[in-house]
């Protein structure tokens, strides 16, 4: 699901620690750009008619004998290509170039010298900042190539051979720490790959309605709703597109928050007048993961049991054949794609069951968060709706360290919902990308009214973040995290401990499972 624009980038991925940030900055340019393994044949991606192809950074060196690398006629079929980091020395290096260890290695904020501004730093300053994380250099460019910038340590900190249209940077500029890094990538875009800014949520939502119109035909889909933006933005674009063929159904699996079930369908039943089925499964759950504490066999039951509650429904109704979720693109890539490392099975990806018999309807699968908010816009989604916090599917159930209990639901349902109540009366919620309690199975001694207490620990996680690829921990003001302590220790009877987790991403994830 999700047909491509005639105007594209693909990312080919080795490796790349900011791969994600290259795609989401070509998106930022309002052209669409797919991140696809680096061992995917030539013949492959030529097969997807790109207008320009990006090499992302990678960890090797590319004189490694099992360095990752590349079918060198990707240089010659007359596609624009951009070498980032790893790519660029890739290139140089398979075109004859010479690379080689740095005598010193260059890390960090860095100062660029442009040599030649007739390509990629067309209208930009001579003197440049720059972010560069390499210890492998470009001593010598392959023949054909000008050295466009340099550095102290870097002779060759940009290359180009614009008669083949190939042009490679050292430095990141998909990172923020890069601050003309945005419009070397919009140079390289508009001049010589001739992409057009069509990336827009009018186009998109344009085309996806037309695709899940000519995919469905007369046939009937039932959408998975949770009440976050993702699940909402996708019943509110198929409804748009099949009207009362869609069949949304809430399944409470006992994992929600407070007051979650009941808000979700009021404001889908009310304000949004989509019908929605209401299947109250939490016992189901409960039992399914009764004595699990490993996160990943959670998720994978988790999935499981909601597939299976979709089939049963889908039998009652009958000719069912569809099922239209709110995958998003780093539910993608985080479930484990290629070169991108697989780190938590997310219930909705690799946590679907082979044997499921309906048919997957996906339109969100290769948008990022930002980019959902805007389609949820579009359509007309109310403003609590498309800036709604991440929510995870698998909810309380991976905020929750171990075995999940009825108790110890009950005990992080009343501790969340006191932190997203301090969180919005200090005007916050829309600044942070989340904010959630994770109750923790580990007791501590206590004193609650001159008594010894033996109670668990809520661990308050409060982030930054712009795609939720990366994060940054919130520097929360101290009266907000003691209102939250406070109010945590004195209302919740059984916690009596908060603590706060400082921990970005990586090296952590936002949720702890």
């Amino acid at each position: 699901m999700g047909s491509r624009p005639d105007d594209f980038v693909v990312v080919l991925d080795f490796g790349a620690q900011y791969g994600q940030l290259i795609a989401r900055r070509v998106r930022e340019c309002r052209v669409y750009s797919e991140i696809l393994p680096c061992d995917l044949p030539l013949e492959k991606v030529l097969s997807m008619r790109p207008k320009g192809i990006i090499l992302s950074g990678g960890q090797a060196s590319v004189y490694d004998p099992d360095a990752l690398t590349y079918d060198p006629r990707l240089f010659s079929c007359g596609i624009p290509v951009l070498g980032i980091c790893y790519g660029m020395q890739l290139m140089a290096y398979l075109l004859g170039g010479q690379v080689t260890r740095a005598e010193k290695a260059e890390y960090g904020r860095t100062e660029l010298t442009v040599l030649d501004d007739s390509d990629l730093f067309k209208g930009l300053n001579p003197q440049l900042i720059c972010w560069m994380s390499h210890s492998d250099v470009v001593l010598k460019p392959p023949p054909g190539f000008t050295v466009t910038a340099r550095t102290a340590n870097a002779p060759v900190a940009a290359m180009s051979d614009q008669s083949r249209c190939l042009f490679g940077t050292l430095f990141h500029p998909e990172v923020t720490h890069t601050p003309w890094g945005v419009e070397i990538i919009r140079n390289f875009l508009y001049d010589w790959c001739q992409c057009r800014p069509v990336w827009t949520p009018q186009n998109f939502v344009q085309s996806a309605i037309e695709e899940v119109r000519s995919r469905v035909k007369n046939g009937q889909v039932l959408c998975a709703l949770s009440g976050g933006v993702d699940s909402a933005t996708t019943a509110a674009l198929v409804y748009n597109a099949v009207g009362d063929q869609l069949i949304s159904i809430f399944v409470n699996h006992g994992f929600l928050r407070k007051g979650e079930a009941e808000s979700v369908l009021d404001t889908f039943r009310t304000r949004l007048k989509i019908p929605v089925i209401y299947v109250d499964a939490s016992e189901r759950f409960l039992k399914a993961i009764k004595g699990v504490t490993d996160p990943e066999e959670k998720r994978q039951i988790i999935g499981k049991e909601f597939v299976r509650v979709f089939e049963e429904e889908a039998r009652k109704l009958g000719r069912v054949r569809f099922l239209a979720q709110g995958t998003l693109y780093p539910d993608v890539i985080e479930s484990g794609t290629g070169y991108a490392a697989r780190i938590k099975s997310h219930h909705n990806v690799a946590g679907l069951p082979p044997d499921m018999e309906l048919d997957l309807i996906e339109p969100l699968r290769y948008l990022f968060k930002d980019e959902v908010r805007e389609v949820a816009e579009e359509l007309g989604l109310p403003p609590e709706i498309a800036w709604r916090q991440p929510f995870p599917g698998p909810g309380l159930a991976i905020r929750i360290i171990g075995e999940v209990t009825g108790e110890r639901l009950a005990l992080l349902r009343e501790a969340d919902a006191i932190v997203m109540e301090e969180i919005r009366r200090a005007g916050l919620y829309r600044q942070l990308w989340q904010a959630f309690a994770v109750l923790l199975p580990v007791r501590s001694t206590g004193i609650k009214g001159d008594r010894r207490t033996y109670g668990y620990t809520i661990v308050l996680r409060a982030v930054h973040s712009e795609d939720g690829m990366t994060a940054d921990w919130a520097r929360l003001p101290y009266e907000v995290l003691d209102r939250i302590a406070v109010r945590i220790s004195n209302e919740v009877n059984g916690i009596n401990r908060v603590v706060y987790d400082i921990t970005s991403k990586p090296p952590a994830t936002i949720e702890w499972e």
